[in-house]
């Protein structure tokens, strides 16, 4: 099996890195039920402290059709980052395609109350049973 891509990008100094997986033992193509894992990384590379408040997904198959998940936190929780710090969570979500896309944005709080949107980088997901399409 090929090494799984990972997807960064850096807003205001929280990096975020995204590494998605086919799971084929939990899918079933022959149901058109295709299930992914990511397992994100984010990094506080500033020099304040930052909660992760609420996340907001844009979830694309390959049909076009957009699901929008927003909530609050991730896996539960709310972390808080000291400059250096990391929190790292693996999450995932089915699709009715072989493929697809998610990307979306983590809403932060800085010391001093500041409010600020840290992008989650665009990131494919592939299965082994696509067509050959590429995002």
């Amino acid at each position: 099996m090929p090494n799984p891509k990972v997807y960064e990008q850096t807003t205001e100094a929280i990096s975020v890195s995204v590494e998605p997986v086919y799971l084929d033992d939990h899918s079933a193509p022959d149901e058109n039920h295709y299930v992914w894992a990511y397992h994100v990384r984010i990094e506080n590379r500033g020099q304040y402290t930052v909660q992760l408040l609420t996340r907001h997904w844009k979830i694309t198959d390959s049909m076009g059709q957009m699901q929008e998940v927003r909530g609050d936190g991730v896996v539960g929780e709310q972390p808080v980052l000291d400059p250096g710090e990391a929190f790292e969570y693996t999450s995932g979500t089915p699709l009715a395609t072989p493929s697809g896309i998610m990307a979306g944005s983590y809403h932060m709080l800085a010391d001093g109350g500041r409010r600020f949107d840290v992008e989650i980088p665009a990131f494919s997901l592939d299965s082994p049973y696509q067509s050959g399409q590429i995002h």
